[in-house]
């Protein structure tokens, strides 16, 4: 053993603290926040504090959706809840709680200083984000999650928690069993090499979303996503097969919706040298140059691609960007400094032209058009090196954000792990689909909710140290024996990393097959057993932390595969994201049948089996209150029941 890994061999360094947060983005740090006003002693882990999605990631307008509450507009809890509710595959309750939670979390982010757009008398007024029936939606601007946790880590600060940077969790530590099972801390490899366990009474899990299960990426390329932690630990998850897709660029990850794609830039495609061998490929199959960019028009407003406009609506471009580079192998760019061949802007389409009109955006190229109609969006690209006016921008279909996750309850408690709470992109509280800027909602909704049921249920330590020693044990104890395989293997950690995306990517995107599925499956679940037989190889301290990171992320990728064959060999068909083609190639339409039921996921057993049932969604409650018995029942507490 070479002296490098000797620390990772040796002792953990214990540090207790009554509730540990994991994850440093918006929805974890307003989770310690909330915590620590409620008198609760909290500590936040984390791998680098502006590593997330909430530091790096945005759009051409990144969305807030919250209740509305400007001018005569009507809105109420329940229009929004059945809004969050309507698409299917989401239960009842968490909508309910998601709507009713929306103005706290939001003025809770206006009073920390985020600038939400108001008027001279307060207001603050929204507009139509995607399945939005209302005009909800809000925003600071391009970076409005940054903006939020700037707010956010300046009252983290005030308020003194302590935060421990260079963590990566490998191991939830739990404790009990059956029903009596509980969290009871967290162990993590510390990126200068040792171990660092966290003896806590709660866990709260805010890791975000899968950005390291898929090649083509939205995701920064900081943010893993460490939801196969949790997995490992047995927690439940639901909805896995429910993500979204849409175009971004390749360098720097960054979703072309909005203003990217209303300005009608040219779409080509490339050989794989990005110079020769160009070709229109959008203007060939449309019937004309102007019906394909009219239709990248609507690419602005309906950017995540939908099953419900593949086969005549806006996301045929996603799929023949799809085909130009998956299924081809070439590269397909977005060009900002001319028109396509025979463009005329005032052929497009009523609608485009009218908009572009509107806002003064009639200029004779694109990249014109994008700096008169929003110039943020040209500056984020010029402050990352990349001029629109001088040179085209490479984009793919990627991987953007997972509507699945860990099951929880109305409290953000784990429905079958006690004492742990997962918050953020990391929780699938999302049906089918759900309104852009709902995400950001239901973060903030899930901090305030897991901080009010710890302090009124679980404000003493119960967890004795005898039960996390020897939970601690047993982890260090596996983990050890990992790293001696790893010590010994000839696999490097990225080989391995590059066949689980590659794989995720061929099978588990937009486009999928029930019998592709199937095979990828039965291929994740060869990798995910080799990489527990055999490790991949560490060569430094720093290799340390990448192969548990590929230890949790291929299991993942073996459970996110599992549950959309699942869903696929169901058939359910084609909904939200996931277009289900059969053996011929023919879209399987999507059976209605199944949208009232949630498609929840237990993993277990040794290897690590993934097991998948159907469960009917529980249904919105009435939300019609009576102030007396709501004031009697919130005196007894009973409003703190876990179902």
């Amino acid at each position: 053993m070479s002296n490098i890994l000797a620390p990772f061999f040796s002792r953990a360094k214990v540090t207790r603290t009554h509730t540990v947060v994991v994850g440093s983005g918006a929805a974890g740090l307003n989770a310690a926040i909330q915590l620590k006003r409620r008198g609760i002693s909290v500590s936040i882990v984390t791998e680098g504090i502006a590593k997330g999605s909430s530091f790096n990631a945005g759009s051409d307008k990144q969305t807030y959706y919250k209740m509305g509450q400007c001018g005569s507009a009507r809105d109420s809890v329940l229009d929004m809840a059945g809004a969050l509710f309507s698409a299917g595959g989401m239960h009842g309750d968490l909508a309910l709680t998601e709507a009713a939670v929306s103005l706290r979390a939001f003025y809770n982010l206006v009073a920390l200083g985020v600038p939400f757009p108001q008027d001279a008398y307060g207001q603050f007024p929204g507009y139509k984000t995607d399945h939005d029936p209302a005009q909800r939606a809000t925003s600071t601007g391009p970076h409005m999650s940054r903006d939020m946790c700037k707010a956010l880590m300046r009252e983290v600060r005030r308020l003194g928690i302590p935060v421990y940077v260079g963590h990566s969790v490998t191991d939830i530590l739990v404790t009990g069993a059956g029903r009596n099972r509980r969290a009871c801390g967290v162990l993590a490899v510390q990126t200068r090499g040792g171990w660092h366990a966290f003896q806590a009474d709660n866990v709260v899990f805010a890791t975000g979303g899968f950005g390291g299960l898929y090649s083509q990426s939205a995701y920064p390329q900081e943010q893993l996503g460490a939801i196969g932690v949790a997995m490992e630990a047995g927690a439940c998850s639901q909805n896995l097969a429910e993500s979204q897709f849409g175009m971004a660029s390749v360098r720097p990850r960054w979703n072309v919706s909005g203003s990217y794609m209303q300005v009608v830039p040219r779409l080509y495609s490339t050989a794989h040298d990005g110079v020769s061998d160009v070709r229109d490929f959008l203007a060939d199959a449309f019937v004309s140059v102007h019906d394909a960019y009219s239709m990248l028009f609507l690419k602005g407003y309906q950017w995540p691609f939908d099953v419900r406009k593949a086969v005549t609506g806006s996301s045929q471009i996603d799929l023949l960007v799809h085909q130009e580079t998956v299924c081809k192998g070439r590269r397909v760019f977005l060009d900002y400094r001319q028109n396509a061949p025979g463009f005329k802007l005032a052929s497009l389409s009523a609608e485009a032209y009218t908009y572009l009109a509107s806002s003064g955006a009639t200029q004779s190229t694109p990249v014109k058009r994008l700096r008169k109609m929003n110039p943020r969006a040209y500056d984020f690209y010029h402050g990352h090196g990349i001029d629109l006016a001088v040179e085209p921008l490479e984009i793919r279909v990627c991987a953007q954000h997972n509507n699945g996750g860990l099951a929880a309850n109305h409290w953000w408690e784990s429905v079958n792990l006690r004492h742990f709470f997962p918050v953020g992109e990391v929780n699938g509280s999302h049906g089918i689909g759900r309104p852009g800027g709902a995400a950001l909602n239901a973060g903030q909704v899930g901090g305030i909710r897991a901080a009010d049921f710890i302090a009124a249920m679980y404000p003493e330590t119960t967890a004795s140290h005898e039960e996390f020693a020897r939970a601690l044990k047993t982890a260090l104890e596996e983990n050890g024996a990992f790293l001696d395989r790893c010590v010994r293997s000839t696999w490097t950690w990225r080989d391995c990393r590059s066949e689980f995306q590659r794989r995720m990517t061929m099978a588990g995107s937009h486009l999928r097959s029930a019998d592709v599925l199937s095979a990828a499956c039965r291929e994740a679940s060869a990798q995910n057993k080799r990489l527990g037989l055999e490790g991949c190889r560490v060569a430094s301290a720093s290799d340390v932390v990448r192969v548990f990171e590929n230890r949790q992320l291929c299991l993942a990728h073996y459970v996110y595969l599992s549950a959309q064959a699942f869903v696929a060999n169901s058939g359910a068909g084609s909904r939200g994201s996931g277009l289900v083609v059969d053996a011929a190639g023919a879209v399987v339409a999507e059976d209605p049948r199944f949208r009232p039921f949630v498609a929840e996921t237990r993993v277990g057993g040794n290897p690590k089996r993934a097991q998948h049932r159907w469960v009917a969604c529980r249904p919105m409650p009435d939300g019609e209150c009576w102030f007396e018995t709501i004031w009697a029942e919130f005196n007894r507490g009973d409003i703190y029941s876990r179902r």
